[in-house]
This record gives C-alpha cells, sequence and structure tokens, in this order.
C-alpha cells in the first residue's frame, strides 16, 4: 500500500497534533516534578495514534484489515498504556516501604488520558482533542491551585462543615462557627 500526498499530510497532522498533547500535558507533569514527563507523554501519545491510525490507513486493504480492527486497536492501547500507569503507582510506592501510601495516581491516570487523547488524535478527531487537552489541563492545574487555598484546604483536610471557610471570610460573623 502506498500513500498519495493527502495521506502524508493527514498521517503528519494526525501525528503532530499527538504529540503536541503528550508535549503540553507531559510539560505540566514534568513542571511540578511528578514521575512521568514529557517524553513519557509525547511517547504514549504519539504510541496510541500510530497504532489507532494502522487499522485506519489499512482499511483500504480488504484482506488486511477487518471490520472492527479499529475498536480492538483501541481496546489493546487502553490496556497497554494501563500497565506503563501501574508501573508508575508500583515504582512510587515502592521508594517508601515503611509507609502504607500509593502515590502516582495522578500520574498513571494523566498518561491513560494522553493515550487517549493520541488516540483520538490518530483518528481525526482534533476537535475531542483540543477539548480533551483544554479540560485536562484545567484540571490538573486548577484543581492544584485549589488545594493550595488555605481556607479550602482546612475543608478538604478532613472538616465535615464548612464553616471554617465562613469564618475566614467573615471573621467577626459568630453565626457562621455551627
Amino acid at each position: 500500500m502506498f500513500f498519495d500526498s493527502e495521506d502524508w499530510q493527514t498521517i503528519i497532522f494526525r501525528l503532530s497534533m499527538a504529540m503536541a498533547v503528550g508535549c503540553l500535558i507531559g510539560y505540566n507533569r514534568q513542571r511540578g516534578g511528578r514521575p512521568a514527563g514529557l517524553r513519557t507523554f509525547i511517547i504514549a501519545s504519539l504510541g496510541a495514534a500510530l497504532f489507532v491510525m494502522i487499522p485506519l490507513q489499512a482499511e483500504g486493504d480488504v484482506g488486511y484489515a477487518s471490520s472492527n480492527a479499529l475498536s480492538r486497536t483501541i481496546q489493546g492501547v487502553a490496556s497497554g498504556v494501563g500497565f506503563l500507569g501501574a508501573g508508575i503507582i508500583l515504582q512510587q510506592s515502592h521508594r517508601e516501604l515503611n509507609k502504607v501510601q500509593v502515590k502516582g495516581l495522578t500520574s498513571a491516570a494523566t498518561i491513560w488520558l494522553a493515550a487517549g487523547l493520541g488516540a483520538a488524535s490518530g483518528c481525526g478527531l482534533w476537535q475531542m482533542v483540543l477539548v480533551g487537552t483544554l479540560f485536562s489541563l484545567c484540571t490538573l492545574s486548577g484543581i492544584k491551585r485549589l488545594k493550595k487555598n488555605k481556607s479550602l484546604g482546612k475543608y478538604i483536610k478532613g472538616r465535615k462543615k464548612i464553616s471554617p471557610i465562613n469564618q475566614e471570610i467573615n471573621p467577626s460573623d459568630n453565626s457562621a462557627s455551627h
């Protein structure tokens, strides 16, 4: 099977979009000192796009592609990247054997998300990729900022009532205490 010039443009666009998504998310994670960084996310997203594009490109050759090859490929990518994410979680947990603490869940979920966005890019669903990337970056950056907020941090760390937040907003108002 040979590609014409339109195929090459499509291939370059889809793979470039997958790389850009992996780069943006990977930069966000690397900047925060997380276990998986720029290269890992680019490779996961690009790899997912490549795997998804194979049955799409081979679709023209009836003997080579089946009708559900794309679905099976996407399932395989999701499972494979899930194992990669599990490795990130285990690697983080192994460092501190004296504590029962699981670390790396967000990194594992984020690498799975990056692969999903790469798969969507490989399918040519660029609108979905743009919105998904925007939402993922807002989630990764926005939730972190919310946790750093001291008044919200008090509520998150185990307070059952919202009164600590109200007291910090209106310290003179004693009715907010209970």
